[in-house]
């Protein structure tokens, strides 16, 4: 707390919260241009910008309405059937890389490294002991702390405050993963770290004791608030407004744009070009289904960059809905 808060509030007069930029993208988990319960999932994101890694059989992951008040949303994870995994690799949790250009300010792996504090909501039908981390892109530079449910089925706000890393290997301003935040929910050995709240070298997301929710049949698991920011306190958590985050949102991903176009060999160009929003790389073009008709080629679109792509098929119609993907 800072000293002018703490004269405000001993003569009882009101200020407003300061509040810092947070790293993370669609912290409130508001953005989910997928819109679908998934199922088995592993590598899929229920909601815009966080991922789920799990491998536990009938696990069941969305965006769901149940949220702490001030939220309309959270991330739900439903564990499937209890199931003890054989592999030290084994991995189960919630993630979201941040990319570079937003994580070089912070200046991990210089003696200028900044403090930064994270913050977020959190409820589980689990108590005990949750590991949350940090690493780098390699994954070879890890920061492991822990914080505690102790009432089942009740969201509780967790801060934690992470001394910057002046050692190992951090990419700078490029598209590349910055940063690494994880919600650990059940990964095994090989990502045991010795030892919380120290930077490690080696790929870890948690330390001996955490609570395992593949252990249990129909655990489930919700965060929402996400906010990581530079400085060592946490301030309020910033909502901007729909399209603001959906617009961060599409950098990395867009959901079923549209392309149609006719385009005849002899009295029309054979090459027409179309442009979307700046993505963060080029993206993977995934066609989800028709536009206006079935008779609509399903070939001649071409990725040329992270704004634009080329049709180029002549004497048919082209187009047809897509997703666009540039996660990371």
């Amino acid at each position: 707390m800072t000293k002018a808060r703490q004269l405000a509030d001993s003569a009882g007069i009101p200020i407003p919260s300061a509040t810092n930029p947070s790293l993370i993208i669609n912290g409130d988990m508001l953005i989910n241009q997928r819109d679908t319960v998934f199922t088995n999932p592993n590598g899929v994101f229920p909601v815009d910008r966080f991922g789920v890694e799990q491998y536990v059989s009938t696990t069941t992951t969305q965006q769901s309405t149940t949220a702490p008040s001030g939220y309309s949303n959270s991330l739900l994870v439903t564990n499937g059937n209890a199931y003890t995994p054989t592999s030290a690799n084994f991995t189960y949790r919630v993630y979201q890389n941040i990319e570079g250009f937003n994580t070089a300010p912070l200046l991990f792996g210089t003696s200028s490294a900044k403090t930064i504090t994270i913050s977020f909501w959190v409820r589980s039908s689990l108590t005990g002991t949750f590991g949350v981390a940090i690493q780098n892109s390699a994954q070879d530079r890890s920061y492991v702390s822990t914080y505690t449910i102790t009432q089942a089925n009740t969201f509780e706000k967790k801060t934690i405050t992470i001394t910057g890393d002046t050692a190992g290997t951090w990419i700078g301003a490029t598209n590349g993963v910055g940063l690494r935040l994880i919600f650990e929910l059940g990964s095994r050995a090989n990502r045991t770290a010795s030892s919380a709240n120290a930077w490690e070298t080696g790929n870890y997301s948690r330390v001996s004791g955490c609570v395992e929710i593949n252990s249990t049949t129909g655990a489930t698991f919700y965060v929402t608030g996400v906010k990581l920011e530079e400085g060592s306190e946490a301030t309020d958590f910033q909502h901007t407004s729909y399209g603001e985050e959906l617009a961060k949102c599409q950098r990395y991903y867009q959901h079923q744009l549209a392309f149609s176009y006719y385009l005849h060999q002899n009295n029309y160009a054979k090459y027409m070009g179309v442009t979307f929003p700046p993505m963060r790389a080029s993206p993977t073009a995934t066609r989800t289904g028709h536009l206006t008709s079935t008779t609509e080629n399903t070939t001649g679109i071409s990725i040329i960059n992270e704004r634009s792509a080329e049709i180029s098929n002549a004497n048919m119609g082209v187009g047809g809905k897509y997703n666009l993907d540039a996660e990371i």
